[in-house]
């Protein structure tokens, strides 16, 4: 079984610098496991790796998709996992970097998902009927097949209400599959490093400061560079630091209270983040006190992965 090294933890923990510096010291390579970085022309907001802060080691599944994509967990994990193995093939070793928790997950697990149907007329008829019934009443069709499903689902989450519903109709449920799924033993040896800050005020001061930084390196420009290349009704675009600096830029509310809204909004999504982390009972914990200390983090966890 191929072993891969995870790093892992909310936002703002130093996970890119470890990763890099854990891949040149293991010959190895990152695969970003970040459900926005994946899109293409949203590099601040994503916190993207710069080329210097890459230092040269080669990085994976950033900027693959067009904001205009429904890009998802069951697109994320088959070209992942490609990454992966064509990294291990040539005897290097996979870093998976990331803060999405659903994806890091999903791919150390080698999760397949039920497929979304070959047939993409019947996928944009119910997206029609999606758009012309509306969401509650999609989840009532939904209930009717897989009560299980329709039941975890909010009625505006139009790409899974769709995805659940063309499988239905195909004559099975996404809830057998996934039970299913859930008895393989896991397709990676993962050494899985959760970082994080000891003290939640001071990861909520980074969280803050981090927003304020983004803003001085142009994110409300990148912003509306992508209002103008027509990708303001994206779903990418939903996304935290995003939304709130489309409204600003369309008069709906100042800057300074758009800014304060992303650093709400990540600062709940690092709770989140935490939250999901506490299943990872072998994990590695690093909490930084005063500041992330990478050389004693990159000794620690490169001990961890060799053992």
């Amino acid at each position: 079984m191929t072993r891969v090294l995870v790093i892992t933890g909310p936002t703002a923990t130093g996970k890119t610098a470890l990763g890099v510096r854990l891949a040149k010291a293991l010959d190895g390579e990152v695969v970003s496991a970040d459900s926005m970085q994946v899109y293409k022309y949203m590099d601040v907001g994503t916190a993207k790796p710069t080329e210097d802060e890459m230092q040269g080691v080669r990085h994976h599944m950033i900027g693959v998709a067009e904001p205009t994509e429904r890009y998802s967990v069951s697109e994320y994990v088959p070209a992942a996992t490609k990454c992966v193995e064509d990294i291990a093939s040539r005897g290097r070793v996979p870093i998976i970097v990331g803060g999405t928790g659903l994806y890091v997950e999903s791919l150390i697990l080698g999760r397949d998902f039920a497929d979304e149907g070959s047939d993409s007329a019947e996928r944009e008829r119910l997206y029609a009927q999606y758009d012309a019934l509306g969401g509650k009443k999609m989840l009532s069709l939904l209930a009717q097949y897989d009560p299980e499903r329709a039941a975890k689902l909010h009625p505006n989450d139009k790409k899974r209400v769709v995805r659940a519903l063309e499988i239905a109709l195909a004559g099975s449920t996404i809830t057998a599959h996934d039970e299913e799924t859930k008895t393989r033993p896991p397709k990676y040896d993962a050494r899985i490093v959760v970082l994080n800050w000891l003290d939640r005020a001071k990861l909520y001061e980074r969280i803050n400061l981090r927003v304020d930084e983004m803003m001085e390196r142009g994110l409300a420009d990148e912003v509306r560079r992508l209002m103008d290349m027509g990708f303001e009704k994206s779903t990418a675009l939903q996304a935290i630091g995003y939304k709130e600096l489309c409204e600003a830029l369309r008069g709906e509310c100042s800057v300074e209270d758009a800014v304060g809204r992303i650093k709400l909004g990540s600062r709940r999504y690092a709770k989140r983040q935490i939250s999901w982390n506490t299943r990872y009972s072998e994990a590695l914990r690093i909490n930084w006190e005063n500041f992330p200390n990478i050389d004693d983090a990159l000794h620690a966890s490169t001990e961890f992965f060799q053992k």
